[in-house]
């Protein structure tokens, strides 16, 4: 997971609002409906990639009990289409109350808003449970600019305006430097030397020798930035070896020291924490990437150590990419989820085939509506149920490491499943038809901690 940068903010514009007497706050478990977009106040307070956090000040709200609460929404750089709807969203905006005293939070309400700021639909939660925020996640950074006191805005203010003034100095350095690359290319094509004669363009590609590939004597040439045609995949020029030369962002694929996956071994048994899976059933979007299988669900969700993790998509891996004491499985699939903070938890199964084993009815329904070309996405009306793809017993090994495809993003918490889930031998055939191989070769462990569920 990409570092994210904390950008400070004023809350002055909640200033009438900070003395506000908690006779008018809701009640407990109640939430106000979204906030007027054009009431609003939005301030961005992190980012990363992809995606911004932001904080409507003018909703803030002082109550009793050493309570704040304030609308913030998650703003994504893309449209996410939702599986519950078939629409698609920007914005998930979300009432939430902290406890400053005691460092808690409990969301009321999460709606899901389009491009233009309307209601695709909402959640509300029926009662108010407060979670403890986790100390450097970006929850603590908004209930910590949240619960200041109402005379600490001042402070927030300088800070505000002197990265204001930082930006500016930036923007004007860059601003000198793009005007000083352009005179230089005005000069260069209206240097009466040149005119008239063909700029070769040619890419600098290791072993290309040929004569048609060098400049002819003499002439002028413009020589194009380095680029590469390729694209990652699992094989050839763009396969995993070669990931880290496809793309500068791709640089951890090659350089990382938390990479995934692993072969899981010598592992320490203690009592782990269960997770905590809330899959219903839902509606879903399928596709075939060209790469794999990929499927996203919205609505589900997995609780650890106080912490919910939201589902965003399932992938599937011919063969499993994670080994457990050497031993592969013929297939895996792998649930990402992401926090609100943009923390990421990738729960590993691992699949084995049985020729007299039952099909998986959750891998059967995504088969039976698979595109019919790559790069489509499918979204049928009938609904799916991804605890079918858990086994009951739910033990499992958990590590730190990065996501198995470029940019191979590390700081993912990784939670592999300890009991293999069976699906039918017809259901690995269609993926190995599919996919014979689309799995990233193991990493070195580079003796981090491996913890594994202790057998009672």
């Amino acid at each position: 997971m990409k570092k994210i940068i904390p950008v400070f903010f004023c809350l002055a514009a909640a200033g009438a609002l900070a003395q506000q007497d908690s006779g008018s706050a809701p009640a407990a478990g109640s939430a106000p409906a979204v906030a007027n977009a054009a009431a609003s106040v939005w301030r961005t307070i992190a980012s990363d990639k992809g995606r911004s956090i932001e904080v409507d000040t003018a909703s803030l709200q002082r109550m009793a009990d050493s309570n704040v609460q304030a609308s913030s929404r998650l703003n994504l750089d893309k449209e996410i289409v939702d599986a519950r709807t078939g629409g698609s969203y920007k914005y998930v905006q979300t009432w939430v109350r902290y406890n400053c005293a005691r460092r808690s939070a409990a969301t009321l309400r999460r709606s899901f808003l389009t491009a233009n700021e309307e209601e695709l639909r909402s959640d509300e939660m029926k009662e108010a449970v407060f979670m403890p925020v986790r100390s450097g996640t970006l929850e603590e950074k908004v209930m910590r600019e949240l619960c200041r006191p109402p005379g600490a805005q001042g402070a927030a203010q300088r800070h505000m305006e002197q990265a204001a003034e930082a930006a500016a100095a930036l923007r004007q350095s860059n601003e000198t430097l793009i005007r000083k690359q352009l005179d230089s290319i005005r000069t260069a094509v209206g240097n009466p030397a040149t005119a008239g004669k063909q700029a070769t363009v040619y890419n600098h590609t290791p072993g290309a020798g040929s004569a048609a590939s060098k400049p002819a004597s003499g002439a002028d040439t413009v020589v194009a930035p380095p680029t590469s045609p390729l694209n990652w995949a699992y094989s050839g020029p763009g396969g995993p070896e070669h990931w880290a030369a496809v793309a500068p962002e791709n640089r951890l694929c090659s350089e990382g020291r938390r990479q995934a996956p692993i072969d899981i071994r010598d592992s320490i048994a203690v009592d782990l924490e269960p997770l905590a899976f809330d899959y219903p059933a839902s509606r879903f979007a399928v596709t075939d990437t060209g790469r794999g299988i990929e499927v996203e669900l919205i609505g589900s969700r997995v609780g650890l150590m106080g912490k919910f993790y939201e589902l965003e998509r399932v992938t599937f891996q011919h063969p499993a990419e994670e080994a457990i004491d050497g031993q592969r499985f013929v297939m895996g699939a792998h649930l990402e989820h992401r926090a609100f903070d943009g923390e990421r938890l990738v729960v590993a199964v691992l699949l084995e085939a049985r020729e007299e084993g039952a099909e998986n009815p959750f891998i059967q329904t995504l088969l039976n509506y698979l595109p019919l070309e790559q790069n489509r996405a499918v979204m049928p009306e009938t609904q799916v149920a991804p605890a079918q793809l858990l086994p009951e017993e739910q033990g499992y090994y958990t590590f730190m490491g990065s996501m198995t495809r470029p940019p191979c993003d590390e700081g993912v918490i990784w939670a592999v499943l300890q009991t293999p889930v069976s699906i039918s031998a017809g259901q690995v055939a269609v993926f190995a038809r599919l996919y014979p191989h689309n799995a990233r070769p193991l990493q070195p462990a580079q003796g981090r901690v491996i913890k594994s569920s202790r057998q009672r």
